[in-house]
């Protein structure tokens, strides 16, 4: 599902106008990514939590020339889902 079929949904279960929901889609999207650009994280209970996790630098070789290679660390969007979407996806 992409951002329009996403928003054709919301629309539709809520009877909201689509103009509306794309504008709450953005502010949503907007808000979750500012915190985890500010360290902090997003949780709806139930359905999971958006974090920003700080990858480590590691040291690893060039398949090709066998040269080492320094990778960087790096801060990285993690999701966690929750309980209750864990349960519902389960068959």
């Amino acid at each position: 599902m992409n951002r329009l079929l996403l928003c054709n949904a919301i629309a539709e279960k809520t009877g909201l106008p689509k103009a509306d929901v794309e504008k709450m889609l953005e502010a949503y999207v907007q808000v979750v990514t500012q915190t985890l650009k500010a360290g902090g994280e997003v949780t709806i209970a139930g359905f999971g939590t958006f974090l920003a996790k700080e990858r480590k630098g590691r040291a690893l070789k060039n398949p090709r020339t066998r040269e080492p290679i320094e990778v960087p660390s790096v801060r990285v969007a993690k999701f966690k889902a929750g309980s209750n979407l864990k349960k519902s996806v389960r068959i």
